[in-house]
C-alpha cells in the first residue's frame, strides 16, 4: 500500500513582506519544541514552534529589511544581516538584541553615509556560523564586496563592533555557506565567481596543538589566538547565469549551486585539496521549468542524514534529488508562489518552506507570504540504490 504524501501546514502570523531566510534553532535543550526562525523584508525576526504550530515571538531588529540569518548549533542566539549593513544578535532566552558589527563602517571599506544609495551598497546579504566547538565565530559577506569574520565574544571588550578578519571579494555577495567541519567558507558573488576561504578558528587550532599543556593553559591559549582566514581559490561557476544559492555537501567534498536559469550544478573540490574518492565529475541539470518557462532556483537544502537535497524554485515547487545517482527523488509540494527558502530540521523529518514571491516576473499582484512545514517521508529523501 502506498503511503499518501503529507500535506504542508501553514504557520500562523507569517511575515508581512518577502521572506529571506529560514533556520531551525538547535538550542540543545530537552524541550520537545522545534523552534523555527525566519527573517523578511519587513525587518522582523520571527520565531515559531513547529511542533505546536504556534507563533512565539516577533522582534523588529531596527535595521531595515533583513536579508540574511544564521544561528550556531546548540545556541539560543540568532544573528541577522540588515540592509543597513548591520550584523545583530538576538538572544532568545532574554528577548534582547545587540549590535555585533557593520559592513562599510570602519572596517577597511569606504566610509559610511546616511543616504539610501550607500546603505544599499553595504547591505549584509549573507551570514553563516562557523561550525566549531566555540560557536563564537560568525562570517558575513555583503554588497560592499567584503567578507568579515566576527568573534562574538569580543562584544564586551575594546574590539567591540570590529571584525577579526576582513577579506576583499570580487563582487557583491549573493550567497554563502560553511562546511560542517568549520574549516571552509564558500561565497558566491556577482560576476559568477565562487570564492573559497580557509578558516582556522582558535578552537580548531587548539585541537591541533600537540603540546602537553594542561587543560586550563590550552583554554587560555585558545582565547588568545586569533582566527586565521585566507582566500584559497576564486573560480567561475560552471553555470552561465547569476547564482542564487550555494551549499556545501555535508561531507564537504563538493558544492551545489542554484542559478536564475533553472539549473543546479554539482562541483567537486579537489583543486582546494579535498578528496574525491570516486573521482566524480562535475555536472549540471535542469529543474524548475514549466513548458518553455524557466524559473530561478532560489534555495538548496541538504538532508542532514542522507546527504540528498531539496531545491525550491520560483515555480512554487519543492523537489528532492539524489546528487550521487543523478536522480530526482520526489516532488514535495506545489505552493501558491515562489519558494524563497528552505530548511530541514535537525533529524530531517520535517521541512520548512517559505512561499514568498521573489519578483522574477517584476512588480505584480501575488499571494501573501506564508511559511509552511511538512513531514518528510524516508522514501522522499533516501538515496537511490544504483545497480552495478
Amino acid at each position: 500500500m502506498t503511503m499518501s504524501s503529507p500535506e504542508p501546514i501553514a504557520l500562523p502570523n507569517p511575515p508581512n513582506d518577502g521572506i529571506t531566510s529560514l533556520q531551525y534553532i538547535d538550542t540543545n535543550n530537552s524541550s520537545s519544541n522545534q523552534l523555527l526562525a525566519s527573517t523578511s523584508w519587513d525587518g522582523a525576526l520571527r520565531l515559531h514552534d513547529t511542533s505546536a504550530k504556534t507563533h512565539i515571538a516577533t522582534h523588529v531588529m531596527e535595521c531595515g529589511p533583513l536579508l540574511s540569518m544564521t544561528s550556531p548549533s546548540s545556541s539560543s542566539k540568532v544573528f541577522t544581516g540588515g540592509s543597513d549593513g548591520s550584523i545583530r544578535q538576538f538572544d532568545i532566552a532574554t528577548s534582547t538584541a545587540s549590535l555585533i558589527g557593520m559592513h562599510g563602517a570602519n572596517n577597511g571599506s569606504s566610509s559610511s553615509s546616511s543616504n539610501d544609495d550607500t546603505n544599499k551598497k553595504v547591505a549584509c546579504s549573507a551570514l553563516s556560523a562557523i561550525h566549531d566547538s566555540s560557536s563564537s565565530l560568525i562570517a558575513s559577506a555583503g554588497w560592499d564586496a567584503k567578507f568579515h569574520l566576527w568573534d562574538v565574544r569580543c562584544s564586551n571588550n575594546n574590539n567591540k563592533h570590529q571584525p577579526v578578519i576582513t577579506l576583499d571579494l570580487p563582487g557583491k555577495a549573493f550567497g554563502m555557506d560553511t562546511s560542517l567541519d568549520g574549516s571552509k567558507v564558500v561565497v558566491a558573488t556577482s560576476g559568477r565567481k565562487n570564492c573559497f576561504i580557509d578558516v582556522r578558528s582558535s578552537s580548531l587550532l587548539a585541537v591541533s596543538d600537540n603540546n602537553n599543556n594542561n587543560t586550563q593553559d590550552k583554554e587560555n591559549n585558545s582565547q588568545q589566538q586569533p582566527p586565521i582566514a585566507n582566500m584559497i581559490l576564486q573560480r567561475d561557476s560552471s553555470l552561465k547565469y547569476q547564482t542564487r544559492c550555494i551549499k556545501f555537501f555535508p561531507n564537504t567534498q563538493g558544492i551545489a549551486i542554484g542559478s536564475i536559469e533553472g539549473r543546479v550544478a554539482i562541483e567537486y573540490l579537489t583543486d582546494i585539496g579535498i578528496t574525491n574518492p570516486d573521482n566524480k565529475k562535475k555536472y549540471a541539470f535542469k529543474c524548475h521549468r514549466v513548458n518553455d518557462t524557466i524559473y530561478p532556483v532560489n534555495d538548496i537544502a541538504f538532508h542532514p542524514t542522507h546527504g540528498t537535497f531539496a531545491t525550491g524554485g520560483a515555480d512554487g515547487t519543492v523537489v528532492t534529488w539524489d546528487g550521487n545517482s543523478k536522480k530526482k527523488l520526489a516532488s514535495l509540494a506545489k505552493l501558491p508562489t515562489s519558494i524563497a527558502c528552505l530548511a530541514f530540521n535537525r533529524d530531517g523529518s520535517e521541512l520548512a518552506m517559505a512561499s514568498s514571491y521573489t519578483f522574477e516576473e517584476g512588480e505584480r499582484d501575488h499571494p501573501r507570504e506564508e511559511i509552511y512545514v511538512r513531514e518528510v517521508l524516508e522514501s522522499e529523501v533516501k538515496p537511490k540504490v544504483v545497480a552495478k
